[in-house]
């Protein structure tokens, strides 16, 4: 009884640590098929990097990715873009300066994506005039005040280079800021409040 219960247990912690271990649901694989995406494991730089989760005027620093994937109460797969394959730095390819990352929670009545703009292999500084980039729009005093802030989280520490851009649920897009449903319907605490300029405790 004895060895019979500890062949039990050995197999449990085997699928317990196996990648993608358990079986997906119908919906999730359907989701996946129609959107063209293919399970994956991220690098470990992305997986520890702080996030914003607010494309325009971020008000707080999340993180890291990997505690936020953690604290999801349904199982989760990590996903790409099935014909954009990961860049793989072994083979010297250069690292795209954005990339697009899923994270599928597979719930009993819903799926749903957090999409994630990784780009880990830049600097928090980087990160940051990178995106002034796509700010052009805007005039240089209101994008100047969140640059200012940006670079005020990365003195404290509290630098980040990844963001979670949308969030899908059943294939639709969701009406809310994914800031504002982090906090409110994820109740994931943040990091660093951009417009106190201060580290939270949690």
């Amino acid at each position: 009884m004895i060895r019979l219960f500890l062949m039990v247990l050995g197999f449990l912690l085997v699928v317990g640590n196996g990648a993608n271990a358990w079986a997906a649901s119908a919906k999730a694989m359907a989701l996946r098929q129609a959107n063209g995406l293919v399970a994956f494991t991220p690098t470990d730089k992305f997986l520890s990097a702080n996030f914003v989760a607010d494309e325009t005027n971020p008000a707080f620093v999340f993180g890291p990715v990997k505690a936020f994937a953690a604290s999801r109460k349904c199982p989760t797969t990590w996903l790409y873009e099935g014909d954009r394959k990961p860049p793989e730095k072994s083979a010297g390819k250069a690292i795209p300066m954005e990339y697009t990352i899923y994270l599928e929670e597979d719930c009993p009545n819903k799926v749903i994506y957090y999409v994630f703009i990784d780009q880990s292999d830049l600097t928090p500084q980087q990160w940051i005039e990178w995106r002034q980039r796509f700010h052009k729009s805007k005039t240089e005093e209101e994008y100047g005040q969140t640059k200012s802030k940006l670079e005020k989280a990365c003195a404290a520490g509290c630098g980040f280079n990844a963001e979670l851009r949308f969030i899908q649920i059943n294939g639709q897009l969701l009406n809310k800021s994914p800031e504002k449903y982090l906090q409110t319907d994820r109740k994931f605490a943040p990091l660093y409040d951009l417009n106190l300029q201060k580290k939270l405790s949690k």
